[in-house]
């Protein structure tokens, strides 16, 4: 689950942790009075959506003119932005920030992990503040600087002083960053955090340390615990993957044709990747999860035939602690019920085989069957093909 950065700036707040004076508006007029009661004589409108790159998007605008405050808040709002990070079509764009602008001297970066490596949160700290940190990492990871943290011990005050002194800050800096770090960890393990950011931790002018921006992503697993995950945007989420998650059905949309259905993360990936080999674009990444179900089965269908794009289906099932003939029975349950228009592609293998080929074969229903997983992708490339 992902925050908005007026909430996780909330958050911050709450432990501790500097940030600029902001508030939320929901139409320009709120934006023009939210921006007066802030003061100063310059503003920033920041779109609210769970995307990276808003600034390149122009979904970020700095302004001192009070009218253009109106403007940039009335042509945001309502619109969707399309960020690098975005869906494709965008994200929809609720309401904006009205922040305080800032005396930025320098910008630095400060984030948290959970090390999958270290089974530790591990903190990231670099002087490439409000650059793309995964940019980053892949030119000139040398200038990220890392510290794990035990949780039997907290975080220690020489981790806070060595990160201090990686980045370059002077000893009022340092204790400044020592309460940020504080904070910081105890709201990750307080709110079960999976990823925590300041992109940029600023240096002010007046030398003191401000969170200009601020992203927070949730566990999903710890939802029911917390209070904030009343704070849920549903309309930053897809659709399609809400509903698969209702039926705990592992569903990421994807920009091509050739929906995938599959059981286990691993063979939905190889899933994809053949699918792109043989020349076709994968349309989703979809694992129904090894004890799946015929009913689950035809849940993923009307998910899978809501996608528009879709022009054929690859249903690629491993029968191991799931029966082949049962997903069999989902497929002909799910293709009637459906009413599947596109041509449906299965390759089934493993427990009880034999029973589901002949039970898709029995069906009557335009039903291609594969005979392996090469076969499958060639067979729905080419069954797009066709249709074109």
């Amino acid at each position: 689950m992902n925050l908005h950065e007026y909430q996780a700036k909330q958050l911050f707040a709450e432990y501790g942790i500097p940030v600029q004076n902001g508030m939320i508006a929901r139409d320009g007029s709120e934006a023009v009075k939210n921006a007066k009661n802030l003061g100063g004589d310059a503003w920033l409108v920041k779109a609210q959506v769970h995307a990276g790159g808003r600034g390149k998007a122009g979904g970020v605008k700095f302004t001192k003119d009070i009218n253009e405050v109106k403007e940039t808040a009335d042509r945001l709002i309502g619109s969707q932005l399309i960020t690098t990070q975005s869906a494709p079509d965008g994200q929809p764009v609720n309401c904006v920030l009205i922040a305080a602008a800032a005396d930025i001297a320098k910008e630095l970066y400060l984030g948290a992990v959970v090390d999958r490596g270290t089974r530790l949160v591990t903190f990231m700290g670099s002087l490439a503040g409000g650059m793309d940190i995964e940019e980053v990492a892949a030119k000139t990871p040398e200038k990220i600087i890392t510290f794990s943290v035990e949780p039997g011990l907290g975080i220690q005050d020489f981790q806070c002083r060595q990160m201090g002194f990686s980045l370059g800050l002077k000893p009022a800096q340092i204790k400044g960053l020592q309460v940020i770090l504080r904070g910081l960890y105890r709201l990750f393990v307080e709110k079960d955090l999976s990823l925590v950011e300041i992109n940029p931790l600023a240096i002010l002018e007046d030398e003191s340390l401000c969170a200009i921006d601020a992203k927070i992503n949730l566990d999903d697993n710890a939802l029911y615990r917390q209070e904030i995950s009343e704070w849920r945007d549903p309309s930053q989420e897809d659709l399609k993957e809400r509903q698969a998650a209702e039926f705990d059905l592992n569903y990421v949309t994807l920009d091509g044709n050739i929906a995938c259905m599959v059981n286990g993360a691993g063979l939905a990936m190889a899933t994809m990747d053949i699918i792109k080999l043989t020349g076709g674009r994968p349309a989703n990444f979809l694992d129904v999860g090894g004890g799946t179900t015929a009913e689950r089965v035809a849940e993923a269908f009307k998910i899978i035939v809501s996608d528009k794009k879709v022009e054929a289906i690859l249903v690629n099932i491993f029968g191991g602690i799931v029966r082949c003939d049962l997903i069999a029975e989902g497929i002909i349950t799910a293709v009637k019920e459906v009413g599947v228009k596109v041509p449906v592609i299965v390759r089934l293998e493993g427990t009880n085989v034999n029973e589901g080929k002949e039970m898709l074969a029995a069906s009557g229903l335009a039903i291609i069957s594969a005979e392996n997983l090469a076969d499958a992708a060639t067979k729905a490339v080419t069954a797009v093909g066709e249709k074109k």
